[in-house]
């Protein structure tokens, strides 16, 4: 009896529990199966009602289907995965992710940063790229945080990554990266199917591309100067937005977009003859403080407007992902030079013309260091007929002195006369006082091109010379281990020996200068004074600035300070003879006094004006 009542009680129990499952199955039915929800969204679309659910909520409910060959119509095998896909380039190393469907790695081959690392254009996280647009509901949604699928074509030397975004089988967004395995460009077509009746095309939908660029050069301060957003727009203009602070702007007809860094860039590049209609830009300096050292030196923004092509997506874009090298860039025929700073208008037409192609000449002939010298020799003596002329024009002013002088004393009382006798004087000697300004006006092109040259000249990068194991970074022979504003964290080399040679040139020149300089003229600054601060000042401004910017640009000012030394010494005493020029001059003065030219009879009548409208004062 006690073994039925077991079983009795077991059978009660076994029975209870069945109530409750199937009373538990009433109240929470399971849901239908993948092909229902399928059938359902297709007969949705067929009978082009507005899409009732959020996309977002499709996209986490719909199936992914595989793929095969025949689908995507390719010739190789074609290999899925929901991993990450790392395509090994001869350029770079890219990595590929299914969050996204976007580059979630880029890595330079052959190039490292200061710390001796490779350098990553993307790496965690610091870039993103998707699609935002509205849905005919007006729900708004971004591919940015969507799985997508995955799936590798290898070609030979074309590698193509598609990245597929599945609503349902015939409803889906398309990336499909185009990997040449020997260049730096990468291709991606965008495209759907089945989007029409999920869109409100009324509206456009965007690309939004942002990154973060890394720090990758010893100062911190030389980077962020030449790291900025630049564009290039209307088919020959190019612009950029502020290098410092926070800045936006806006433009239409935009062919290719750079958040270009001090050596490198990443870069969008608009299809062929079909430039972006309209781009929002903006930029931000991450660095708060050049004393403390940070991951990030700027952030890049730009949002692209696009329209829907038959209510479809449909894009065909480029990235450009490598060094800031202007023969590289040149070879792609779509102005991506023009993004390196040589300078404008006729700075940047020196260097792109004259100093580019030396320096790669010597460069193929000489170490990049010697190189620099033997450049640096071609560009003095080019410049010294416009040195010498200087220095004669000077000699003469020196001997016209004191008669300079008298004048200055005999019409101190009269502005008028005391400058009307001074112009007679030089018109019978054959000097002109501006003529010694003259060739220092000729040399400033070359001096500002040499001066935007060297920063931005890729060659140099990582090239030792001497003590300096990077050309285009700073020298240091001491680091401080403290940062000191203006100055630095350390004691550059180069920039001392520049700016001690550049006071000796100055010494011997000014010397010259103030003896070849009359008397000042009542209610006039003496030139003097001002050339003997001068003398001291300069250095001094030379060394604290360029501290911190590339050892080949003060290698290049050493040199030339040397070289103008010794030419000038060389005119001086083995070229230019005063007593010669003494006597040209006083042969001058017997001459009969040529007339004023058409300038000095302008000069004349101004300062006959200047002295009447103060008499009736």
């Amino acid at each position: 009896m006690e073994d039925n009542k077991i079983d009795i009680n077991s059978l009660i129990g076994f029975f209870l529990i069945g109530l409750i499952f199937i009373g538990w199955l009433y109240l929470n039915p399971p849901p239908p199966s993948t092909e229902v929800v399928q059938t359902i969204e297709k007969n949705e679309i067929s009978d082009e009602k507005p899409v009732e659910q959020d996309l977002s909520d499709i996209l986490s409910e719909s199936k992914i289907d595989d793929y095969d060959d025949s689908t995507l119509n390719f010739e190789n095998s074609l290999f899925q995965s929901d991993d990450d896909i790392l395509v090994d380039a001869e350029k770079f190393i890219v990595k590929f992710s299914p969050i996204g469907g976007q580059i979630s790695s880029l890595q330079l081959k052959g190039h490292l940063n200061y710390l001796g690392n490779p350098i990553n254009l993307i790496e965690s996280n610091n870039s993103s790229f998707n699609l935002d647009f509205t849905t005919k509901n007006g729900r708004k949604f971004n591919t940015n945080d969507q799985k997508f699928t995955p799936s590798l074509i290898d070609q030979g030397s074309v590698k193509k990554v598609s990245m597929k975004l599945v609503v349902s089988e015939d409803v889906f967004i398309e990336y499909m990266y185009t990997i040449n395995l020997t260049d730096y460009i990468i291709d991606l077509d965008i495209s759907s199917r089945g989007f029409f009746n999920i869109l409100d095309t009324t509206q456009s939908y965007n690309l939004n591309w942002e990154l973060n660029a890394f720090r990758n050069s010893k100062s911190i301060s030389y980077e962020n100067r030449y790291s900025y957003l630049t564009y290039y727009h209307d088919e020959d203009k190019i612009d950029y937005l502020s290098i410092s602070g926070e800045d936006e702007e806006d433009e239409e007809d935009v062919n290719w977009i750079s958040f270009k860094q001090h050596f490198f860039s990443s870069v969008l590049i608009s299809p062929d003859e079909k430039p972006f209609k309209n781009v929002d830009f903006k930029s931000e300096d991450l660095v708060q403080d050049n004393g403390i050292d940070t991951l990030f030196t700027k952030k890049f923004i730009s949002k692209i407007s696009f329209d829907y092509v038959n209510s479809e997506f449909e894009n065909s874009l480029k990235f450009y992902f490598g060094p800031n090298h202007y023969s590289q860039l040149k070879t792609y025929e779509i102005g991506l030079e023009e993004s390196v700073d040589f300078g404008w208008g006729i700075f940047g037409f020196i260097n792109k013309n004259i100093f580019v192609p030396l320096y790669r000449s010597l460069s193929n002939l000489f170490p990049y260091g010697i190189a620099i010298i033997f450049m640096t020799i071609i560009v003095r003596i080019v410049l010294a007929p416009v040195l010498y002329s200087s220095y004669v024009s000077q000699a003469k002013m020196k001997i016209l002195r004191p008669e300079l002088d008298e004048i200055n004393q005999k019409f101190k009382d009269n502005a008028m006369k005391r400058q009307q006798e001074m112009m007679s004087l030089y018109r019978k000697a054959g000097a002109n006082p501006m003529s010694g300004c003259l060739p220092g006006l000729l040399q400033i092109p070359v001096f500002y091109a040499l001066f935007m040259f060297f920063p931005s000249a890729f060659d140099l990068r990582q090239k030792s010379f001497l003590w300096a194991d990077d050309l285009s970074a700073y020298d240091s022979i001491l680091d401080f281990g403290f940062y000191i504003p203006l100055y630095g964290d350390h004691i550059s080399l180069f920039p001392i020996l520049a700016s001690v040679s550049i006071f000796f040139y100055m010494k011997m020149t000014t010397g010259q200068q103030m003896a070849s300089q009359p008397q000042p003229q009542e209610g006039m600054p003496d030139m003097r004074n001002m050339m003997k601060y001068m003398i001291y000042f300069a250095p001094i401004m030379m060394m604290v600035f360029f501290n911190n910017y590339s050892s080949g640009l003060s290698l290049y000012y050493f040199v030339s300070n040397l070289l103008s030394i010794a030419i000038m010494f060389t005119i001086k005493n083995y070229i230019l003879d005063e007593r010669k020029i003494r006597q040209q001059i006083q042969f001058n003065k017997s001459q009969p006094v040529k007339p004023p030219s058409r300038f000095q009879r302008r000069m004349q009548a101004i300062m006959e004006e200047a002295e009447r409208q103060k008499r009736k004062k």
